[in-house]
Protein backbone atom coordinates (compact mmCIF):
# COMPACT_ATOMS: atom_id res chain seq x y z
CA UNK A 1 0.00 0.00 0.00
CA UNK A 2 3.08 2.40 1.44
CA UNK A 3 4.66 1.44 -2.46
CA UNK A 4 1.43 2.29 -4.62
CA UNK A 5 1.08 5.51 -2.56
CA UNK A 6 4.49 6.31 -3.24
CA UNK A 7 4.42 5.80 -6.52
CA UNK A 8 1.31 7.69 -7.10
CA UNK A 9 2.83 10.84 -5.48
CA UNK A 10 5.51 10.41 -7.45
CA UNK A 11 3.86 10.54 -11.05
CA UNK A 12 1.65 13.42 -9.55
CA UNK A 13 5.13 15.54 -8.65
CA UNK A 14 5.80 14.70 -12.43
CA UNK A 15 2.60 15.92 -13.26
CA UNK A 16 2.92 18.89 -11.75
CA UNK A 17 6.51 19.34 -12.94
CA UNK A 18 5.80 18.65 -16.61
CA UNK A 19 2.57 21.25 -16.33
CA UNK A 20 4.61 23.84 -14.73
CA UNK A 21 7.34 23.78 -17.38
CA UNK A 22 4.45 23.64 -20.32
CA UNK A 23 3.07 27.04 -18.49
CA UNK A 24 6.24 28.21 -18.52
CA UNK A 25 7.34 28.03 -21.79
CA UNK A 26 4.37 27.94 -23.90
CA UNK A 27 3.81 31.29 -25.17
CA UNK A 28 0.97 33.36 -23.65
CA UNK A 29 -1.93 34.36 -25.79
CA UNK A 30 -4.02 37.42 -24.01
CA UNK A 31 -5.98 38.23 -27.05
CA UNK A 32 -5.67 42.07 -26.36
CA UNK A 33 -5.92 45.16 -29.04
CA UNK A 34 -3.09 45.33 -31.02
CA UNK A 35 -1.39 48.96 -31.38
CA UNK A 36 -2.55 50.76 -35.03
CA UNK A 37 -0.55 52.72 -36.84
CA UNK A 38 -1.68 56.47 -36.89
CA UNK A 39 -2.00 59.02 -39.41
CA UNK A 40 0.71 62.04 -39.67
CA UNK A 41 3.58 59.56 -37.34
CA UNK A 42 6.90 61.06 -37.86
CA UNK A 43 10.06 59.51 -36.87
CA UNK A 44 13.51 60.60 -34.89
CA UNK A 45 16.64 58.67 -35.31
CA UNK A 46 18.50 59.11 -32.75
CA UNK A 47 22.63 58.84 -32.69
CA UNK A 48 22.11 56.37 -29.50
CA UNK A 49 20.48 53.75 -32.16
CA UNK A 50 16.49 54.77 -30.81
CA UNK A 51 13.85 55.40 -33.89
CA UNK A 52 11.22 57.57 -32.19
CA UNK A 53 7.53 57.81 -33.32
CA UNK A 54 5.88 61.51 -32.59
CA UNK A 55 3.19 63.17 -33.41
CA UNK A 56 3.82 67.24 -33.94
CA UNK A 57 0.10 69.24 -33.21
CA UNK A 58 1.66 72.20 -34.74
CA UNK A 59 1.08 75.91 -33.40
CA UNK A 60 -1.63 77.82 -34.66
CA UNK A 61 -1.83 82.09 -34.88
CA UNK A 62 1.13 83.38 -33.33
CA UNK A 63 3.37 81.02 -32.63
CA UNK A 64 5.37 81.06 -29.04
CA UNK A 65 9.06 80.52 -29.17
CA UNK A 66 9.26 77.18 -26.31
CA UNK A 67 7.37 74.39 -27.51
CA UNK A 68 5.75 71.64 -25.51
CA UNK A 69 7.26 68.25 -25.03
CA UNK A 70 4.43 65.29 -23.60
CA UNK A 71 6.73 63.04 -21.69
CA UNK A 72 3.88 59.73 -20.94
CA UNK A 73 3.79 57.85 -17.86
CA UNK A 74 4.97 54.02 -17.63
CA UNK A 75 7.94 53.17 -18.15
CA UNK A 76 6.58 51.82 -21.02
CA UNK A 77 3.66 53.75 -21.45
CA UNK A 78 2.90 55.44 -25.32
CA UNK A 79 1.14 57.95 -26.75
CA UNK A 80 -2.86 57.43 -27.58
CA UNK A 81 -5.36 59.22 -29.75
CA UNK A 82 -6.53 60.59 -26.23
CA UNK A 83 -3.39 61.94 -25.62
CA UNK A 84 -3.05 63.86 -28.20
CA UNK A 85 -6.95 65.42 -28.48
CA UNK A 86 -6.75 66.22 -24.81
CA UNK A 87 -3.16 67.81 -25.08
CA UNK A 88 -4.14 69.26 -28.86
CA UNK A 89 -6.08 72.59 -28.02
CA UNK A 90 -2.74 74.26 -26.49
CA UNK A 91 -1.63 74.71 -30.21
CA UNK A 92 -4.02 76.72 -30.68
CA UNK A 93 -2.69 79.22 -27.98
CA UNK A 94 0.72 78.92 -29.73
CA UNK A 95 2.62 76.55 -29.21
CA UNK A 96 4.13 73.40 -31.18
CA UNK A 97 2.96 70.65 -29.11
CA UNK A 98 5.35 67.04 -29.52
CA UNK A 99 4.38 63.81 -28.50
CA UNK A 100 7.00 60.95 -28.74
CA UNK A 101 6.84 56.98 -27.50
CA UNK A 102 9.82 56.32 -25.91
CA UNK A 103 11.91 54.09 -27.03
CA UNK A 104 10.11 50.55 -26.82
CA UNK A 105 6.73 51.56 -26.40
CA UNK A 106 4.22 52.67 -29.12
CA UNK A 107 5.33 53.23 -32.67
CA UNK A 108 9.01 53.76 -31.90
CA UNK A 109 11.48 50.18 -32.24
CA UNK A 110 12.17 47.93 -29.77
CA UNK A 111 16.02 46.78 -28.60
CA UNK A 112 17.50 43.54 -29.36
CA UNK A 113 19.35 44.27 -26.18
CA UNK A 114 16.75 44.70 -23.47
CA UNK A 115 19.42 45.42 -21.07
CA UNK A 116 19.78 48.90 -23.14
CA UNK A 117 16.16 49.95 -21.60
CA UNK A 118 17.58 52.14 -18.86
CA UNK A 119 16.74 55.58 -17.30
CA UNK A 120 19.60 57.05 -18.64
CA UNK A 121 18.92 56.10 -22.12
CA UNK A 122 15.21 57.81 -22.16
CA UNK A 123 17.17 61.18 -20.34
CA UNK A 124 19.77 60.67 -23.36
CA UNK A 125 17.20 60.17 -25.65
CA UNK A 126 15.03 63.26 -24.55
CA UNK A 127 18.40 65.26 -25.06
CA UNK A 128 18.93 64.42 -28.44
CA UNK A 129 14.53 65.16 -28.96
CA UNK A 130 15.36 68.34 -28.17
CA UNK A 131 18.06 69.10 -29.99
CA UNK A 132 16.61 67.91 -33.30
CA UNK A 133 13.39 70.27 -32.10
CA UNK A 134 15.96 73.28 -32.06
CA UNK A 135 14.24 75.47 -29.62
CA UNK A 136 16.34 77.20 -27.08
CA UNK A 137 13.94 76.37 -24.66
CA UNK A 138 10.93 73.52 -24.22
CA UNK A 139 7.96 73.23 -21.58
CA UNK A 140 7.90 69.80 -20.41
CA UNK A 141 4.73 68.38 -19.51
CA UNK A 142 5.32 64.69 -17.58
CA UNK A 143 2.87 62.62 -16.17
CA UNK A 144 3.68 59.69 -13.44
CA UNK A 145 7.26 58.39 -14.96
CA UNK A 146 7.21 61.40 -17.40
CA UNK A 147 7.66 63.45 -14.14
CA UNK A 148 10.41 61.34 -12.74
CA UNK A 149 11.85 61.40 -16.71
CA UNK A 150 11.49 65.01 -16.33
CA UNK A 151 13.40 65.78 -13.25
CA UNK A 152 16.69 63.56 -14.67
CA UNK A 153 16.63 66.11 -18.03
CA UNK A 154 16.29 69.39 -15.61
CA UNK A 155 19.25 68.36 -13.22
CA UNK A 156 21.57 68.39 -16.37
CA UNK A 157 19.56 70.40 -18.64
CA UNK A 158 17.91 73.48 -16.32
CA UNK A 159 18.66 75.78 -18.80
CA UNK A 160 17.13 74.52 -21.58
CA UNK A 161 13.96 74.44 -19.45
CA UNK A 162 11.10 77.44 -19.55
CA UNK A 163 8.81 75.36 -17.60
CA UNK A 164 7.58 72.27 -16.26
CA UNK A 165 4.23 70.77 -15.88
CA UNK A 166 4.14 67.37 -13.61
CA UNK A 167 1.03 65.84 -13.31
CA UNK A 168 0.35 62.51 -11.14
CA UNK A 169 4.24 63.06 -10.90
CA UNK A 170 5.70 59.52 -9.92
CA UNK A 171 8.48 59.11 -7.21
CA UNK A 172 11.39 60.47 -7.34
CA UNK A 173 14.58 58.45 -8.26
CA UNK A 174 16.46 57.07 -6.55
CA UNK A 175 13.52 56.55 -4.51
CA UNK A 176 13.17 57.22 -0.78
CA UNK A 177 11.13 54.49 0.95
CA UNK A 178 10.42 56.75 4.05
CA UNK A 179 8.32 59.16 2.33
CA UNK A 180 5.81 56.82 1.85
CA UNK A 181 5.03 57.64 5.38
CA UNK A 182 4.18 60.73 5.04
CA UNK A 183 0.36 62.51 5.36
CA UNK A 184 -0.88 65.07 3.33
CA UNK A 185 -2.27 68.03 4.97
CA UNK A 186 -6.05 67.67 5.98
CA UNK A 187 -7.02 70.49 4.10
CA UNK A 188 -6.15 68.44 0.93
CA UNK A 189 -8.95 66.49 1.46
CA UNK A 190 -6.85 63.83 -0.67
CA UNK A 191 -9.13 60.11 -1.00
CA UNK A 192 -7.85 56.31 -0.68
CA UNK A 193 -8.66 55.20 -4.81
CA UNK A 194 -10.61 52.19 -4.80
CA UNK A 195 -8.33 50.25 -6.66
CA UNK A 196 -4.70 49.38 -6.32
CA UNK A 197 -1.67 48.93 -8.24
CA UNK A 198 -1.41 45.91 -6.10
CA UNK A 199 -4.42 44.25 -6.67
CA UNK A 200 -4.23 44.74 -10.58
CA UNK A 201 -1.08 42.90 -10.97
CA UNK A 202 -2.25 40.26 -8.38
CA UNK A 203 -5.19 39.97 -10.50
CA UNK A 204 -3.32 39.82 -13.98
CA UNK A 205 -0.04 37.23 -12.95
CA UNK A 206 0.35 34.21 -14.47
CA UNK A 207 3.10 31.91 -14.32
CA UNK A 208 5.13 32.28 -17.45
CA UNK A 209 4.56 36.19 -17.32
CA UNK A 210 6.40 36.00 -14.01
CA UNK A 211 9.01 34.06 -15.22
CA UNK A 212 9.52 36.33 -18.06
CA UNK A 213 9.81 39.14 -15.52
CA UNK A 214 12.32 37.32 -13.61
CA UNK A 215 14.53 36.33 -16.31
CA UNK A 216 14.56 39.69 -17.74
CA UNK A 217 15.43 41.52 -14.43
CA UNK A 218 18.17 39.35 -13.09
CA UNK A 219 20.01 38.42 -16.54
CA UNK A 220 18.51 40.38 -19.35
CA UNK A 221 17.13 37.36 -20.68
CA UNK A 222 14.29 37.68 -23.26
CA UNK A 223 12.04 34.86 -22.82
CA UNK A 224 9.16 35.82 -24.69
CA UNK A 225 9.08 37.65 -28.01
CA UNK A 226 8.15 41.31 -28.42
CA UNK A 227 4.72 41.00 -29.28
CA UNK A 228 3.71 38.89 -26.53
CA UNK A 229 5.36 40.83 -23.64
CA UNK A 230 3.79 43.37 -25.05
CA UNK A 231 0.45 41.95 -25.31
CA UNK A 232 0.81 40.69 -21.72
CA UNK A 233 1.21 45.04 -20.51
CA UNK A 234 -1.85 45.48 -22.45
CA UNK A 235 -3.45 42.79 -20.57
CA UNK A 236 -1.73 44.06 -17.23
CA UNK A 237 -2.66 47.72 -18.26
CA UNK A 238 -6.36 46.68 -18.45
CA UNK A 239 -6.50 46.32 -14.87
CA UNK A 240 -3.95 49.01 -13.94
CA UNK A 241 -5.88 51.81 -15.45
CA UNK A 242 -8.50 50.70 -12.41
CA UNK A 243 -5.62 51.79 -10.03
CA UNK A 244 -5.37 55.19 -11.87
CA UNK A 245 -9.40 56.68 -11.28
CA UNK A 246 -11.67 57.48 -8.58
CA UNK A 247 -14.50 55.73 -9.86
CA UNK A 248 -13.05 52.64 -11.74
CA UNK A 249 -16.64 52.48 -14.10
CA UNK A 250 -14.24 55.42 -15.46
CA UNK A 251 -11.41 53.56 -16.29
CA UNK A 252 -9.74 53.23 -19.66
CA UNK A 253 -10.25 49.90 -21.81
CA UNK A 254 -6.26 49.54 -22.44
CA UNK A 255 -5.02 50.13 -26.05
CA UNK A 256 -2.12 48.25 -27.38
CA UNK A 257 0.96 50.08 -27.36
CA UNK A 258 2.58 49.17 -23.84
CA UNK A 259 6.27 48.25 -23.55
CA UNK A 260 6.88 45.55 -21.42
CA UNK A 261 10.38 44.77 -21.67
CA UNK A 262 11.00 48.76 -21.92
CA UNK A 263 8.54 48.80 -18.56
CA UNK A 264 10.20 46.17 -16.49
CA UNK A 265 14.18 47.22 -17.94
CA UNK A 266 13.92 50.60 -17.21
CA UNK A 267 12.20 50.25 -13.29
CA UNK A 268 15.51 47.53 -12.70
CA UNK A 269 17.84 50.59 -13.57
CA UNK A 270 16.21 53.13 -11.49
CA UNK A 271 19.11 52.00 -8.51
CA UNK A 272 21.76 53.14 -10.78
CA UNK A 273 20.58 56.62 -10.83
CA UNK A 274 22.69 59.28 -10.13
CA UNK A 275 20.76 60.76 -7.79
CA UNK A 276 18.88 64.36 -9.19
CA UNK A 277 18.27 66.05 -6.02
CA UNK A 278 21.49 68.29 -5.70
CA UNK A 279 21.18 69.81 -8.61
CA UNK A 280 17.27 70.24 -8.94
CA UNK A 281 17.52 71.69 -5.43
CA UNK A 282 16.27 75.63 -5.27
CA UNK A 283 16.18 75.85 -9.55
CA UNK A 284 14.41 78.87 -10.36
CA UNK A 285 11.76 77.13 -12.78
CA UNK A 286 8.58 77.52 -13.18
CA UNK A 287 6.63 74.66 -12.06
CA UNK A 288 2.96 73.55 -11.89
CA UNK A 289 2.35 69.67 -9.97
CA UNK A 290 -0.91 68.40 -10.46
CA UNK A 291 -2.33 65.76 -8.76
CA UNK A 292 -5.63 64.01 -8.25
CA UNK A 293 -7.38 63.68 -4.99
CA UNK A 294 -7.52 59.97 -5.23
CA UNK A 295 -4.11 59.62 -6.86
CA UNK A 296 -2.87 56.74 -5.84
CA UNK A 297 1.00 57.67 -5.43
CA UNK A 298 1.91 58.32 -1.86
CA UNK A 299 2.05 61.82 -0.76
CA UNK A 300 5.17 61.76 0.57
CA UNK A 301 6.55 61.50 -3.10
CA UNK A 302 5.07 64.75 -4.69
CA UNK A 303 6.06 66.43 -1.17
CA UNK A 304 9.65 65.94 -2.31
CA UNK A 305 8.85 68.18 -5.91
CA UNK A 306 7.49 71.05 -3.54
CA UNK A 307 10.37 71.42 -1.44
CA UNK A 308 12.89 70.94 -3.97
CA UNK A 309 11.12 73.14 -6.51
CA UNK A 310 10.82 77.16 -5.10
CA UNK A 311 8.43 78.56 -8.03
CA UNK A 312 5.83 76.06 -7.51
CA UNK A 313 2.07 76.28 -7.85
CA UNK A 314 0.31 73.20 -6.98
CA UNK A 315 -3.31 72.04 -7.40
CA UNK A 316 -5.18 69.15 -5.74
CA UNK A 317 -7.73 67.92 -8.78
CA UNK A 318 -10.76 66.72 -7.58
CA UNK A 319 -12.49 63.72 -8.31
CA UNK A 320 -9.72 62.72 -10.11
CA UNK A 321 -6.93 59.85 -9.81
CA UNK A 322 -3.06 59.52 -10.70
CA UNK A 323 -3.95 59.98 -14.82
CA UNK A 324 -6.12 63.36 -14.04
CA UNK A 325 -6.95 63.48 -17.74
CA UNK A 326 -9.32 60.46 -17.90
CA UNK A 327 -11.88 62.26 -15.27
CA UNK A 328 -11.49 65.42 -15.77
CA UNK A 329 -9.84 66.74 -19.15
CA UNK A 330 -11.37 69.87 -19.40
CA UNK A 331 -9.87 70.94 -15.46
CA UNK A 332 -7.06 69.06 -16.65
CA UNK A 333 -6.60 71.50 -19.75
CA UNK A 334 -7.59 74.51 -17.95
CA UNK A 335 -5.00 74.53 -15.17
CA UNK A 336 -2.12 73.93 -17.78
CA UNK A 337 -3.73 76.95 -19.58
CA UNK A 338 -3.79 78.98 -16.88
CA UNK A 339 -0.37 78.30 -15.60
CA UNK A 340 1.28 78.90 -19.48
CA UNK A 341 -1.01 82.00 -19.51
CA UNK A 342 1.00 83.60 -16.89
CA UNK A 343 3.85 83.40 -19.93
CA UNK A 344 5.84 80.69 -17.53
CA UNK A 345 6.33 83.31 -15.54
CA UNK A 346 9.26 85.10 -14.29
CA UNK A 347 8.12 84.74 -10.82
CA UNK A 348 5.27 82.79 -9.40
CA UNK A 349 2.25 84.41 -7.31
CA UNK A 350 1.25 80.92 -6.08
CA UNK A 351 0.18 81.36 -2.64
CA UNK A 352 1.86 78.16 -1.29
CA UNK A 353 0.54 78.65 2.14
CA UNK A 354 -2.90 76.87 1.26
CA UNK A 355 -1.09 74.22 -0.67
CA UNK A 356 1.08 72.86 1.48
Amino acid sequence: MRKKFFTFTKYALLLCVVLCLLLTFIPGNYNVPQIQKRDGTQYWDLPAGSKIAYTLVSAGGAKKPHPIIYLQGGPGGFISDRNIKVLAPLSEDGYDVYLYDQIGSGLSDRLTNISDYTADRHKKDLEEIIKKIGAEKVILIGQSWGAVLATLYIADNAEKVQGVIFTGPGPMQPMRREMQGTNPPDSLNMRKPPYSNNEANEKSKNLRAGVVGFLAKSFGIKLASDREADDFQTYLNNELNKATVCDTSKALKAEGGGGFYAQVMTVRSFSKIIDPRPKLKGLKIPVLIMKGQCDNQPWGFVNEYLELFPDYQLKIIPDAGHSISVEQPELYLKTIRDFLNQDILPQILADKSTNR
